[in-house]
C-alpha cells in the first residue's frame, strides 16, 4: 500500500476511534468533575491510537470471509477504546514521579502536572476499570474472551510485570535477553492482544488467533526498538515526550547495551519477522494488506 494513503486510512480511523472515546466517557455519568476532567486530559490529548487500529483493522482483515463476526464493527469499535483506556491508564501512571517521573506526554503536561499525583493515580484506576466494563459490555458472546485476553496482557505477567522488571533494572547490568523479556512485557504483549482480539471478534481460527499473537510479539519488539532508538535520536517536538530520558535513567534498552547501530539492526530483524509471521497468517486481500502496511510503519517510522 502506497505510504500516503496509508496515513490517510490511519487519519480516518483515528477520527472514528476518537470520536467513539468521547462518547464513551460522555456516556459515564456520576464521575466526579476533576476526575473526569483528569481522564479527558490524558485519553483526548491525540495519540497514534495505535493499539485500537491494530484491533480494527485485524478485525477488518478475518471478517470478509463466510465466518460471520462475533459482532458488527460499531461494536468491534466500541471494544477498541477499551484498548485505548488501558493504555492511557498505563501511560498516566508510568509517567508518575514514584515511575518514570516525566513532565511531557503527547506534547502536553502529564496527568500528574496537570493536575496532581492523587487524582492521576485515581484518573489511571477509573480509566482501567472502565475499560473493562466497556469491553465486557461491546464484545457480545465473546466478552468473556476479551477480557481474558487483554487482562492478561495488562498483568502481573504481561504489561505490570515488564514494569516491575523494568523499574528493578535501572542502573543494573542488563543484557539483551533480559531486555527482550521486559519489552515483551511492558510494551509488546498488548500490542500482540489488540491483533488477537481483533480477529477473535471476526471469529478467525483459533490457530489464527495464535498465529497473528505471534506476529504481534515480534512487531511490538521491533516496536519498542524504535522507540529506544528514537529516544537517543529525535526531539521531544518530533516524540512530543522528553527524550533522553530512558539513557538518563540507566534504562534497559538494546541502545544502552548494543549501541545505537545494533539496536536498529535488532529491531528491523523483529519486524522483518513480525511481518513475514502476519503475512503468512492474513487473509488475502486490501484489508489484510493494510494491516501489512501498517505492521511495516510500526518500526519504520521517526515519532
Amino acid at each position: 500500500m502506497d505510504k500516503e494513503v496509508l496515513l490517510q486510512e490511519l487519519a480516518m480511523e483515528r477520527k472514528v476511534v476518537e470520536k467513539a472515546l468521547v462518547a464513551a466517557l460522555r456516556r459515564e455519568k456520576g464521575i466526579p468533575r476533576r476526575l473526569r476532567e483528569a481522564m479527558q486530559h490524558s485519553l483526548l490529548s491525540g495519540g497514534k491510537r495505535l493499539r485500537p487500529i491494530l484491533m480494527l483493522w485485524a478485525y477488518d482483515a478475518f471478517s470478509g470471509g463466510r465466518r460471520k463476526p462475533a459482532v458488527q464493527r460499531d461494536m468491534a469499535v466500541e471494544a477498541a477504546c477499551a484498548l485505548e483506556m488501558l493504555h492511557t491508564y498505563s501511560l498516566i501512571h508510568d509517567d508518575l514521579p514514584a515511575m518514570d517521573d516525566d513532565i511531557l506526554r503527547r506534547g502536553l503536561p502529564t496527568c500528574h502536572v496537570a493536575f496532581d499525583e492523587a487524582t492521576a493515580i485515581l484518573a489511571g484506576d477509573a480509566l482501567q476499570a472502565l475499560a473493562f466494563t466497556v469491553l465486557a459490555g461491546s464484545s457480545g458472546a465473546e466478552g468473556g474472551n476479551m477480557v481474558q485476553i487483554l487482562g492478561k496482557a495488562v498483568g502481573p505477567s504481561g504489561m505490570v510485570g515488564g514494569q516491575q522488571d523494568d523499574l528493578d533494572s535501572e542502573g543494573m547490568d542488563v543484557d539483551a535477553r533480559l531486555i527482550r523479556r521486559i519489552h515483551l512485557g511492558k510494551t509488546a504483549a498488548l500490542l500482540a492482544a489488540s491483533l488477537e482480539a481483533g480477529a477473535q471478534l471476526a471469529r478467525a481460527p483459533q490457530e489464527a488467533c495464535r498465529k497473528i499473537h505471534q506476529a504481534g510479539l515480534n512487531l511490538g519488539l521491533a516496536f519498542q526498538g524504535a522507540d529506544d532508538v528514537l529516544d537517543v535520536t529525535a526531539t521531544s517536538e518530533q516524540l512530543g515526550k522528553t527524550v533522553g530520558k530512558d539513557q538518563a535513567a540507566g534504562k534497559a534498552t538494546w541502545v544502552r547495551v548494543e549501541g545505537l547501530e545494533k539496536a536498529r539492526s535488532r529491531t528491523s530483524r523483529y519486524g522483518r519477522k513480525g511481518i513475514r509471521e502476519l503475512a503468512d497468517v492474513l487473509p488475502a486481500g486490501a484489508a489484510g494488506q493494510r494491516l501489512l502496511a501498517m505492521g511495516s510503519l510500526m518500526w519504520n517510522r521517526d515519532h
